[in-house]
Protein backbone atom coordinates (compact mmCIF):
# COMPACT_ATOMS: atom_id res chain seq x y z
CA UNK A 1 0.00 0.00 0.00
CA UNK A 2 1.53 3.13 -1.46
CA UNK A 3 -0.75 5.54 -1.42
CA UNK A 4 0.06 8.16 1.17
CA UNK A 5 -3.60 9.72 1.14
CA UNK A 6 -5.47 6.99 1.63
CA UNK A 7 -3.10 5.47 4.76
CA UNK A 8 -3.06 8.74 6.35
CA UNK A 9 -7.46 8.38 6.39
CA UNK A 10 -6.75 4.89 7.82
CA UNK A 11 -4.36 6.36 10.01
CA UNK A 12 -7.08 8.75 11.09
CA UNK A 13 -9.39 6.31 11.08
CA UNK A 14 -8.24 3.99 13.31
CA UNK A 15 -7.11 6.95 15.67
CA UNK A 16 -10.73 8.68 15.86
CA UNK A 17 -12.46 5.21 16.35
CA UNK A 18 -10.20 4.56 19.38
CA UNK A 19 -10.52 8.07 20.87
CA UNK A 20 -14.57 8.03 20.22
CA UNK A 21 -14.88 4.87 22.22
CA UNK A 22 -13.47 6.50 25.54
CA UNK A 23 -16.00 9.64 25.57
CA UNK A 24 -19.01 7.93 24.65
CA UNK A 25 -18.80 5.97 28.08
CA UNK A 26 -17.88 9.63 29.90
CA UNK A 27 -20.48 11.75 28.78
CA UNK A 28 -23.22 9.47 29.97
CA UNK A 29 -21.57 8.04 32.28
CA UNK A 30 -20.84 10.95 34.70
CA UNK A 31 -25.19 11.30 34.36
CA UNK A 32 -25.48 7.72 36.01
CA UNK A 33 -22.66 8.04 38.78
CA UNK A 34 -25.16 11.65 39.27
CA UNK A 35 -28.19 9.99 39.53
CA UNK A 36 -26.80 6.90 41.81
CA UNK A 37 -25.18 9.93 44.26
CA UNK A 38 -28.43 11.29 44.40
CA UNK A 39 -30.51 8.40 44.75
CA UNK A 40 -27.95 8.01 48.17
CA UNK A 41 -28.53 11.11 49.46
CA UNK A 42 -32.44 10.62 48.83
CA UNK A 43 -32.44 7.37 50.22
CA UNK A 44 -29.28 6.77 52.73
CA UNK A 45 -29.50 3.66 51.61
CA UNK A 46 -25.34 2.26 50.93
CA UNK A 47 -26.19 0.26 47.67
CA UNK A 48 -26.20 3.45 45.96
CA UNK A 49 -23.23 4.70 47.45
CA UNK A 50 -21.82 0.78 46.39
CA UNK A 51 -22.34 1.11 42.93
CA UNK A 52 -21.55 4.61 42.28
CA UNK A 53 -17.89 3.71 43.84
CA UNK A 54 -17.75 0.87 41.17
CA UNK A 55 -18.68 2.46 38.75
CA UNK A 56 -16.43 6.56 39.37
CA UNK A 57 -13.43 3.85 38.54
CA UNK A 58 -14.71 2.87 35.21
CA UNK A 59 -15.39 6.43 34.56
CA UNK A 60 -11.73 7.53 35.47
CA UNK A 61 -10.26 4.90 33.94
CA UNK A 62 -12.23 5.89 30.49
CA UNK A 63 -11.02 9.32 31.34
CA UNK A 64 -7.79 9.14 31.12
CA UNK A 65 -7.96 7.01 27.63
CA UNK A 66 -10.20 9.28 26.48
CA UNK A 67 -7.69 11.95 27.15
CA UNK A 68 -4.43 10.38 26.22
CA UNK A 69 -6.01 9.36 22.61
CA UNK A 70 -7.60 12.83 22.02
CA UNK A 71 -3.91 14.16 22.37
CA UNK A 72 -2.91 11.90 19.33
CA UNK A 73 -5.98 13.05 17.65
CA UNK A 74 -4.89 17.05 18.32
CA UNK A 75 -0.87 15.71 16.93
CA UNK A 76 -2.42 14.51 13.08
CA UNK A 77 -4.16 18.71 12.42
CA UNK A 78 -0.37 19.26 11.92
CA UNK A 79 1.24 15.80 10.48
CA UNK A 80 -1.17 14.41 8.28
CA UNK A 81 -4.15 16.96 7.81
CA UNK A 82 -1.78 20.88 7.68
CA UNK A 83 -4.88 22.09 4.78
CA UNK A 84 -7.36 21.63 7.30
CA UNK A 85 -6.22 24.26 10.04
CA UNK A 86 -4.78 26.12 7.29
CA UNK A 87 -8.60 26.65 5.72
CA UNK A 88 -10.59 26.08 8.72
CA UNK A 89 -8.48 27.22 11.50
CA UNK A 90 -10.71 30.54 11.95
CA UNK A 91 -13.41 28.49 12.84
CA UNK A 92 -11.97 24.95 13.99
CA UNK A 93 -9.38 26.39 16.41
CA UNK A 94 -11.59 28.60 18.29
CA UNK A 95 -14.35 26.17 19.13
CA UNK A 96 -11.58 23.33 20.10
CA UNK A 97 -10.10 26.59 22.60
CA UNK A 98 -14.17 26.50 24.13
CA UNK A 99 -14.25 22.61 24.46
CA UNK A 100 -10.93 22.71 26.35
CA UNK A 101 -11.65 25.91 28.55
CA UNK A 102 -15.29 25.40 29.67
CA UNK A 103 -15.14 21.78 29.18
CA UNK A 104 -11.83 19.83 29.90
CA UNK A 105 -10.77 21.82 32.97
CA UNK A 106 -14.16 21.52 34.29
CA UNK A 107 -14.17 17.56 34.37
CA UNK A 108 -10.22 17.31 35.26
CA UNK A 109 -10.65 19.65 38.41
CA UNK A 110 -13.12 17.81 39.90
CA UNK A 111 -12.64 14.11 38.93
CA UNK A 112 -10.22 13.60 42.46
CA UNK A 113 -12.92 14.53 44.10
CA UNK A 114 -15.49 11.99 43.13
CA UNK A 115 -12.79 9.57 42.76
CA UNK A 116 -11.12 10.76 46.49
CA UNK A 117 -13.28 12.78 48.30
CA UNK A 118 -15.80 10.80 49.75
CA UNK A 119 -14.62 11.02 53.24
CA UNK A 120 -12.71 13.99 52.50
CA UNK A 121 -15.13 16.70 51.74
CA UNK A 122 -18.85 17.23 52.81
CA UNK A 123 -21.51 14.91 50.79
CA UNK A 124 -23.26 18.32 49.02
CA UNK A 125 -19.27 19.28 48.24
CA UNK A 126 -18.83 15.54 46.72
CA UNK A 127 -22.26 15.68 44.83
CA UNK A 128 -21.57 19.02 43.58
CA UNK A 129 -18.33 17.99 42.34
CA UNK A 130 -20.13 15.03 40.55
CA UNK A 131 -22.64 17.17 39.03
CA UNK A 132 -19.59 19.71 37.23
CA UNK A 133 -17.80 16.57 35.72
CA UNK A 134 -21.31 15.47 34.26
CA UNK A 135 -21.66 18.81 33.41
CA UNK A 136 -18.36 19.21 31.87
CA UNK A 137 -18.65 15.91 29.73
CA UNK A 138 -21.91 17.49 28.02
CA UNK A 139 -20.53 21.11 27.36
CA UNK A 140 -17.16 18.89 26.17
CA UNK A 141 -19.29 17.30 23.80
CA UNK A 142 -21.15 19.81 22.87
CA UNK A 143 -17.87 21.73 21.02
CA UNK A 144 -16.40 19.12 19.56
CA UNK A 145 -19.95 18.02 17.82
CA UNK A 146 -20.36 21.93 16.53
CA UNK A 147 -16.65 21.48 15.17
CA UNK A 148 -18.49 18.51 13.58
CA UNK A 149 -21.33 19.24 12.12
CA UNK A 150 -20.19 22.75 10.94
CA UNK A 151 -17.85 20.59 9.02
CA UNK A 152 -20.93 18.51 7.65
CA UNK A 153 -23.17 21.36 7.30
CA UNK A 154 -21.61 24.53 6.99
CA UNK A 155 -22.66 28.23 7.68
CA UNK A 156 -22.10 31.82 9.04
CA UNK A 157 -18.61 31.93 7.32
CA UNK A 158 -17.38 33.63 4.04
CA UNK A 159 -13.89 32.46 2.01
CA UNK A 160 -11.48 35.29 1.81
CA UNK A 161 -8.81 33.79 -0.90
CA UNK A 162 -9.16 30.21 0.24
CA UNK A 163 -9.72 31.03 3.82
CA UNK A 164 -12.53 30.91 5.80
CA UNK A 165 -13.50 33.32 7.91
CA UNK A 166 -15.98 33.83 10.35
CA UNK A 167 -18.84 36.47 9.96
CA UNK A 168 -21.77 34.88 12.26
CA UNK A 169 -20.84 33.06 15.18
CA UNK A 170 -24.60 31.86 16.45
CA UNK A 171 -24.89 30.61 12.32
CA UNK A 172 -21.46 28.37 12.86
CA UNK A 173 -22.39 26.73 16.31
CA UNK A 174 -26.52 26.03 15.59
CA UNK A 175 -25.71 25.07 12.00
CA UNK A 176 -28.08 23.37 10.32
CA UNK A 177 -27.46 19.81 11.89
CA UNK A 178 -25.79 20.55 14.68
CA UNK A 179 -29.16 20.00 16.79
CA UNK A 180 -29.86 16.68 15.14
CA UNK A 181 -26.63 15.54 15.72
CA UNK A 182 -25.64 16.70 19.14
CA UNK A 183 -29.04 14.73 20.30
CA UNK A 184 -28.14 11.78 18.16
CA UNK A 185 -24.75 11.45 19.73
CA UNK A 186 -25.73 12.09 23.66
CA UNK A 187 -28.53 9.45 22.92
CA UNK A 188 -26.07 6.74 21.28
CA UNK A 189 -23.69 7.62 24.67
CA UNK A 190 -26.70 7.40 26.93
CA UNK A 191 -27.37 3.68 25.19
CA UNK A 192 -23.53 2.97 25.32
CA UNK A 193 -23.65 3.06 29.30
CA UNK A 194 -26.56 1.68 29.62
CA UNK A 195 -25.63 -1.53 28.03
CA UNK A 196 -22.25 -0.94 29.64
CA UNK A 197 -23.69 -0.79 32.86
CA UNK A 198 -26.36 -3.80 32.44
CA UNK A 199 -24.11 -5.94 30.80
CA UNK A 200 -21.53 -5.84 33.68
CA UNK A 201 -23.98 -6.08 36.10
CA UNK A 202 -25.56 -8.97 34.61
CA UNK A 203 -22.31 -10.69 34.79
CA UNK A 204 -21.58 -10.02 37.98
CA UNK A 205 -25.23 -10.89 38.92
CA UNK A 206 -24.43 -14.39 37.08
CA UNK A 207 -21.16 -14.97 39.14
CA UNK A 208 -23.86 -15.04 42.30
CA UNK A 209 -23.44 -11.66 42.74
CA UNK A 210 -26.79 -10.49 43.69
CA UNK A 211 -26.09 -7.93 46.57
CA UNK A 212 -28.35 -4.53 46.09
CA UNK A 213 -25.28 -2.77 44.63
CA UNK A 214 -25.39 -5.32 41.58
CA UNK A 215 -29.31 -5.12 41.33
CA UNK A 216 -29.52 -1.44 41.40
CA UNK A 217 -27.01 -1.17 38.32
CA UNK A 218 -28.57 -4.38 36.72
CA UNK A 219 -31.69 -2.27 36.75
CA UNK A 220 -30.62 1.30 36.22
CA UNK A 221 -29.00 -0.21 32.80
CA UNK A 222 -31.82 -1.89 31.51
CA UNK A 223 -34.31 0.52 31.84
CA UNK A 224 -32.46 3.72 31.04
CA UNK A 225 -31.66 1.59 27.91
CA UNK A 226 -36.00 0.38 27.56
CA UNK A 227 -36.17 4.49 27.91
CA UNK A 228 -33.59 5.78 25.22
CA UNK A 229 -33.84 3.58 22.48
CA UNK A 230 -37.15 4.94 21.20
CA UNK A 231 -36.21 8.62 21.73
CA UNK A 232 -33.24 7.47 20.11
CA UNK A 233 -35.33 5.81 17.02
CA UNK A 234 -37.22 9.09 16.62
CA UNK A 235 -34.51 11.56 17.26
CA UNK A 236 -32.75 8.79 14.14
CA UNK A 237 -35.54 9.53 11.63
CA UNK A 238 -35.71 13.33 11.99
CA UNK A 239 -31.79 13.18 11.98
CA UNK A 240 -32.40 11.39 8.20
CA UNK A 241 -34.82 13.81 6.92
CA UNK A 242 -32.13 16.83 7.85
CA UNK A 243 -29.19 14.75 6.10
CA UNK A 244 -31.68 14.51 2.93
CA UNK A 245 -32.13 17.82 2.79
CA UNK A 246 -28.37 19.41 3.24
CA UNK A 247 -26.27 15.64 2.63
CA UNK A 248 -28.42 13.62 -0.04
CA UNK A 249 -25.96 11.97 -1.89
CA UNK A 250 -25.01 10.43 2.03
CA UNK A 251 -28.73 9.44 1.81
CA UNK A 252 -28.13 7.83 -1.41
CA UNK A 253 -25.44 5.74 -0.24
CA UNK A 254 -26.87 4.87 3.55
CA UNK A 255 -29.78 3.35 1.19
CA UNK A 256 -28.03 1.61 -2.02
CA UNK A 257 -30.10 4.33 -4.33
CA UNK A 258 -28.82 4.41 -7.18
CA UNK A 259 -31.48 6.14 -9.70
CA UNK A 260 -33.29 8.63 -8.55
CA UNK A 261 -36.79 7.76 -8.22
CA UNK A 262 -40.57 7.97 -6.33
CA UNK A 263 -41.90 5.13 -4.65
CA UNK A 264 -37.76 4.22 -3.77
CA UNK A 265 -37.42 0.74 -1.71
CA UNK A 266 -35.94 -0.08 1.22
CA UNK A 267 -33.14 -2.63 0.57
CA UNK A 268 -32.31 -4.68 3.28
CA UNK A 269 -29.68 -6.38 1.69
CA UNK A 270 -27.17 -6.32 -1.27
CA UNK A 271 -23.64 -5.66 -2.16
CA UNK A 272 -22.95 -2.82 -3.91
CA UNK A 273 -21.40 -2.73 -7.30
CA UNK A 274 -19.55 0.96 -8.03
CA UNK A 275 -18.74 -0.13 -11.39
CA UNK A 276 -21.97 -1.08 -12.73
CA UNK A 277 -23.79 1.41 -10.68
CA UNK A 278 -25.89 -1.83 -9.13
CA UNK A 279 -27.19 -3.85 -6.06
CA UNK A 280 -25.91 -7.68 -6.74
CA UNK A 281 -28.05 -10.13 -4.22
CA UNK A 282 -30.59 -7.26 -3.62
CA UNK A 283 -33.31 -7.86 -1.22
CA UNK A 284 -35.75 -4.86 -1.48
CA UNK A 285 -39.15 -3.71 0.42
CA UNK A 286 -41.24 -1.13 -2.48
CA UNK A 287 -41.97 2.14 -1.53
CA UNK A 288 -40.23 1.87 2.06
CA UNK A 289 -37.58 4.32 1.48
CA UNK A 290 -39.82 6.82 0.03
CA UNK A 291 -41.83 6.57 3.62
CA UNK A 292 -39.32 6.74 5.97
CA UNK A 293 -37.48 9.15 4.18
CA UNK A 294 -39.85 11.75 2.71
CA UNK A 295 -42.73 10.52 4.80
CA UNK A 296 -44.53 9.80 1.56
CA UNK A 297 -45.25 6.32 0.17
CA UNK A 298 -44.52 7.82 -3.12
CA UNK A 299 -41.69 10.42 -2.53
CA UNK A 300 -39.35 11.16 -4.90
CA UNK A 301 -35.64 10.34 -3.26
CA UNK A 302 -32.41 10.96 -5.39
CA UNK A 303 -30.33 8.54 -7.02
CA UNK A 304 -26.47 8.46 -6.68
CA UNK A 305 -25.99 8.68 -10.49
CA UNK A 306 -27.78 12.65 -9.73
CA UNK A 307 -24.00 13.67 -7.96
CA UNK A 308 -20.90 14.38 -9.63
CA UNK A 309 -19.32 13.34 -6.47
CA UNK A 310 -20.71 10.73 -3.64
CA UNK A 311 -19.09 9.27 -0.90
CA UNK A 312 -17.72 5.10 -1.35
CA UNK A 313 -21.04 3.22 -1.33
CA UNK A 314 -20.74 -0.01 0.00
CA UNK A 315 -19.05 0.88 3.80
CA UNK A 316 -21.80 3.74 4.34
CA UNK A 317 -24.60 0.95 3.20
CA UNK A 318 -23.09 -1.79 5.54
CA UNK A 319 -22.34 0.77 8.59
CA UNK A 320 -25.97 1.90 8.23
CA UNK A 321 -27.34 -1.29 8.27
CA UNK A 322 -24.78 -2.88 11.28
CA UNK A 323 -26.13 0.66 13.62
CA UNK A 324 -29.55 -0.09 12.67
CA UNK A 325 -29.54 -3.88 13.39
CA UNK A 326 -27.65 -3.39 16.44
CA UNK A 327 -30.30 -0.90 17.67
CA UNK A 328 -33.45 -3.14 16.97
CA UNK A 329 -31.62 -5.74 18.92
CA UNK A 330 -31.42 -2.95 21.57
CA UNK A 331 -35.28 -2.28 21.10
CA UNK A 332 -36.22 -6.29 21.90
CA UNK A 333 -33.01 -7.43 24.64
CA UNK A 334 -34.35 -3.73 26.90
CA UNK A 335 -37.63 -4.49 26.68
CA UNK A 336 -37.76 -7.92 27.40
CA UNK A 337 -35.25 -7.57 30.35
CA UNK A 338 -37.26 -4.87 31.38
CA UNK A 339 -40.52 -7.02 31.57
CA UNK A 340 -38.85 -9.65 33.51
CA UNK A 341 -37.32 -7.43 36.07
CA UNK A 342 -40.71 -5.94 36.55
CA UNK A 343 -42.84 -9.01 36.15
CA UNK A 344 -40.05 -11.24 37.96
CA UNK A 345 -38.01 -9.20 39.70
CA UNK A 346 -34.81 -10.57 38.59
CA UNK A 347 -33.68 -11.57 34.48
CA UNK A 348 -33.52 -15.25 33.47
CA UNK A 349 -30.52 -16.55 32.74
CA UNK A 350 -30.62 -16.85 29.27
CA UNK A 351 -31.06 -12.34 28.72
CA UNK A 352 -28.28 -12.22 31.69
CA UNK A 353 -26.22 -14.13 29.11
CA UNK A 354 -27.32 -11.57 26.23
CA UNK A 355 -27.10 -8.90 28.08
CA UNK A 356 -23.16 -9.46 28.67
CA UNK A 357 -22.48 -10.79 24.99
CA UNK A 358 -24.30 -6.71 24.46
CA UNK A 359 -21.75 -4.91 26.99
CA UNK A 360 -20.19 -3.04 24.36
CA UNK A 361 -22.69 -3.13 21.81
CA UNK A 362 -23.44 0.63 22.19
CA UNK A 363 -19.83 1.24 20.61
CA UNK A 364 -20.64 -1.28 17.97
CA UNK A 365 -23.52 1.05 16.95
CA UNK A 366 -21.74 4.03 17.90
CA UNK A 367 -18.82 3.54 15.23
CA UNK A 368 -21.46 2.09 12.77
CA UNK A 369 -23.04 5.24 12.26
CA UNK A 370 -19.78 7.42 12.87
CA UNK A 371 -18.43 5.80 10.00
CA UNK A 372 -21.68 6.79 8.05
CA UNK A 373 -21.20 10.15 9.10
CA UNK A 374 -17.94 10.63 8.02
CA UNK A 375 -16.80 8.71 5.22
CA UNK A 376 -20.42 9.93 3.84
CA UNK A 377 -19.15 13.34 3.95
CA UNK A 378 -16.76 12.02 1.37
CA UNK A 379 -14.65 13.64 -0.91
CA UNK A 380 -15.10 16.68 1.15
CA UNK A 381 -13.61 17.45 4.46
CA UNK A 382 -15.79 20.19 4.97
CA UNK A 383 -18.31 20.00 2.73
CA UNK A 384 -18.25 22.64 -0.20
CA UNK A 385 -15.05 23.81 0.89
CA UNK A 386 -11.77 21.89 1.15
CA UNK A 387 -11.87 18.11 0.14
CA UNK A 388 -9.74 15.44 1.82
CA UNK A 389 -7.23 15.29 -0.65
CA UNK A 390 -6.55 19.16 -0.12
CA UNK A 391 -5.99 19.08 3.15
CA UNK A 392 -3.58 16.02 3.53
CA UNK A 393 0.26 16.52 3.84
CA UNK A 394 3.10 15.21 1.40
CA UNK A 395 4.13 13.24 4.10
CA UNK A 396 5.97 9.89 2.45
CA UNK A 397 3.57 6.54 2.54
CA UNK A 398 6.33 4.29 4.23
CA UNK A 399 6.40 7.29 7.10
CA UNK A 400 2.88 6.75 7.72
CA UNK A 401 2.70 3.09 6.92
CA UNK A 402 4.95 2.70 10.13
CA UNK A 403 3.47 5.04 12.49
CA UNK A 404 -0.18 3.84 11.66
CA UNK A 405 0.96 0.05 12.15
CA UNK A 406 2.71 1.51 15.53
CA UNK A 407 -0.56 3.22 17.02
CA UNK A 408 -2.80 -0.22 15.44
CA UNK A 409 -0.77 -2.58 17.81
CA UNK A 410 -0.97 0.32 20.58
CA UNK A 411 -4.57 0.56 20.45
CA UNK A 412 -4.62 -3.23 19.86
CA UNK A 413 -2.94 -3.52 23.36
CA UNK A 414 -5.10 -0.56 25.23
CA UNK A 415 -8.20 -2.01 24.33
CA UNK A 416 -7.55 -5.38 25.04
CA UNK A 417 -6.27 -4.27 28.58
CA UNK A 418 -9.26 -2.00 29.55
CA UNK A 419 -11.99 -4.66 29.23
CA UNK A 420 -9.92 -6.83 30.87
CA UNK A 421 -9.61 -3.87 33.95
CA UNK A 422 -13.54 -3.57 33.74
CA UNK A 423 -14.52 -7.20 33.76
CA UNK A 424 -11.17 -7.55 36.97
CA UNK A 425 -13.00 -4.93 38.48
CA UNK A 426 -16.29 -6.64 38.35
CA UNK A 427 -14.90 -9.90 39.53
CA UNK A 428 -13.69 -8.08 42.15
CA UNK A 429 -16.25 -6.08 43.26
CA UNK A 430 -17.14 -6.55 46.81
CA UNK A 431 -19.27 -9.63 48.34
CA UNK A 432 -22.26 -8.92 50.30
CA UNK A 433 -20.46 -9.98 53.18
CA UNK A 434 -18.08 -7.39 52.58
CA UNK A 435 -20.47 -4.53 52.62
CA UNK A 436 -21.16 -3.64 55.56
CA UNK A 437 -17.56 -3.60 56.37
CA UNK A 438 -17.13 -1.07 53.95
CA UNK A 439 -15.63 2.39 55.12
CA UNK A 440 -18.13 5.12 56.03
CA UNK A 441 -19.07 8.03 53.82
CA UNK A 442 -20.54 11.22 54.74
CA UNK A 443 -23.65 12.23 53.92
CA UNK A 444 -24.38 15.95 55.99
CA UNK A 445 -24.23 15.14 59.13
CA UNK A 446 -24.61 11.55 59.12
CA UNK A 447 -22.07 8.96 58.59
CA UNK A 448 -23.39 5.55 56.79
CA UNK A 449 -22.09 2.19 57.09
CA UNK A 450 -23.09 -0.68 55.14
CA UNK A 451 -27.06 -0.49 55.27
CA UNK A 452 -27.20 1.73 58.69
CA UNK A 453 -27.43 5.62 59.41
CA UNK A 454 -25.64 6.82 62.71
CA UNK A 455 -26.13 10.49 63.77
CA UNK A 456 -23.08 12.12 64.57
CA UNK A 457 -22.44 15.47 65.93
Amino acid sequence: MDDPLLLARIQFAANISFHILFPTITIALGWVLLFFKLRFNRTGDAAWMEVYKFWVKIFALSFALGVVSGITMSFQFGTNWPGFMNTVGNIAGPLLAYEILTAFFLEAAFLGIMLFGWTRVSNRVHTAATVLVAVGTTISAFWILVLNSWMQTPAGFELRDGVVHATDWWAIIFNPSMPYRLTHMLLASGLTVAFLVAGISAFQWLRRDRSPGVMAGLRTGVFLAAALIPAQIFVGDMHGLNTLEHQPAKIAAMEGNWETQNGAPMVIFGIPDEASKTNTFELAIPNIASFYLTHDWNGEVKGLNDFTHHPPVAPVFFAFRIMVGIGMLMLVVSWLATWQLRSKGQVERPVAYVLVAMTFAGWIATLSGWYVTEIGRQPWLVTGIITTKEAASAVPAPMIASTLVGYLLLYAVLLAAYIATIFYLARRSASPADHASSEPVRTGGAMVAGGSVATTA
